[in-house]
């Protein structure tokens, strides 16, 4: 079984609630839709949070959000082929995979593309509070390349994307003056 949420942003309460909800075994496994939380700090928290997932015993498929570090950034994690596709993973934590922008992978029948990263409205809060941001939070326009090249050639039944399509964006949700639709100087397109 394929379980899905987003967003935790370091908070294992909802995976917590997840697990006391639907019991995932250690066959299954859990996609988390962008910001983990745990390459956030490069501290213990991080590594805690890391154990106490590992503990759960299902698979962690953890899309790369704009709130946490790109696991190419980070010496401790490798690469690796899983259910068709390429994934980071460190040898620590072998259950928690982070599946690299543009691969394609086979789950339950379904073949899945993955597309991580955002633009971070909250860039300059998080950079005048000597908050973490990533430069490369957004994919690069190699990764766009990639990824519409995997779209053209290969048929897809599911998109696991950091961002929802710009048909779902709640803009009910919005912070009053800031544009969450597009970073700045863009052309006002949503860009995830």
């Amino acid at each position: 079984m394929v379980y899905i949420t987003g967003d935790i942003h370091g908070s294992l309460e909802p995976i917590y609630d997840l697990f006391d909800r639907f019991s995932p075994s250690e066959n299954d496994i859990v996609v988390i839709l962008g910001d983990v939380g745990i390459n956030y700090t490069g501290t213990l928290q991080d590594i805690g949070m890391k154990r106490a997932m590992s503990r759960l015993r299902s698979t962690f498929f953890c899309i790369h959000g704009n709130h946490e570090n790109r696991p190419q950034n980070i010496a401790s994690y490798k690469e690796k082929e899983w259910n068709g596709g390429r994934v980071m993973y460190e040898d620590d934590f072998p259950s928690i995979l982070f599946p690299i922008d543009g691969e394609i992978f086979e789950l339950e029948g379904k073949k899945c593309i993955v597309i991580g990263g955002a633009y971070s409205v909250d860039k300059f809060y998080r950079l005048s509070r000597g908050m973490k941001w990533w430069p490369d939070e957004q994919p690069s326009p190699e990764i766009k390349e990639y990824v519409e090249k995997q779209l053209d050639e290969k048929e897809i039944d599911v998109v696991f994307s950091h961002p929802c399509p710009a048909k779902y964006i709640p803009t009910e949700c919005f912070l009053s003056g800031i544009c969450a639709l597009c970073p700045p100087r863009c052309s006002g397109q949503f860009l995830g």
